[in-house]
């Protein structure tokens, strides 16, 4: 999120207009208020298992934003298809692995544990179907010997960093062929 935030200045022809968080302890609402970001909070455990009335209470903070382009960044939340379809098309997401390879949770525990010689980052449309909408960007990171998790995905982090910002700019601008890096 920070990166993003601190990519839009300038020329780049986005904006933030909202910080939103499942989370009202999330590290990133106190930085996105230092920067003068506006930003909301809605803690998902008091609805349980209702999803869609989390997510009105959410939609309620993004609509009186009235944002263009949501950026997904480290939420955790599968979302519902109702709240997909409202974003149809302007929705992105930033996925920890080399898409399709490794949807979900655990990404880079996967990539050592298979052996895998090159990982990384992909930023895509947020669709229905978890982590499988269009690629907008991928960034890759070579796995070295002797690479855990943690090591793996620091440097992964480094790339998403750069990957994330560089899509947006395209994206704002109309333009969804995807950036590769790496």
């Amino acid at each position: 999120m920070l990166a993003l935030a601190r990519s839009m200045t300038g020329d780049h022809p986005a904006r933030p207009v909202l910080v939103a968080s499942n989370d009202p302890a999330a590290t990133g609402l106190a930085k996105a208020q230092a920067l003068g970001i506006p930003t909301a909070a809605v803690d998902h455990r008091p609805f349980g298992r209702d999803r869609e009335t989390f997510e009105a209470a959410l939609l309620a903070h993004i609509n009186a934003a009235q944002p263009d382009i949501l950026c997904l960044a480290g939420f955790m939340r599968i979302l519902t298809p109702g709240f997909i379809k409202a974003f149809e098309g302007r929705m992105l997401n930033i996925h920890p692995s080399l898409l399709p390879k490794y949807p979900g949770l655990h990404t880079h525990a996967r990539a050592v544990a298979a052996g895998d010689k090159v990982a990384g980052c992909t930023v895509h449309e947020v669709t229905a179907k978890l982590d499988a909408g269009p690629v907008l960007g991928q960034a890759r990171v070579p796995v070295l010997p002797g690479d855990t998790e943690d090591s793996l995905s620091a440097r992964v982090l480094g790339m998403e960093h750069q990957l994330y910002p560089q899509v947006l700019r395209r994206f704002a601008k109309g333009d969804r062929t995807p950036v590769f890096l790496g």
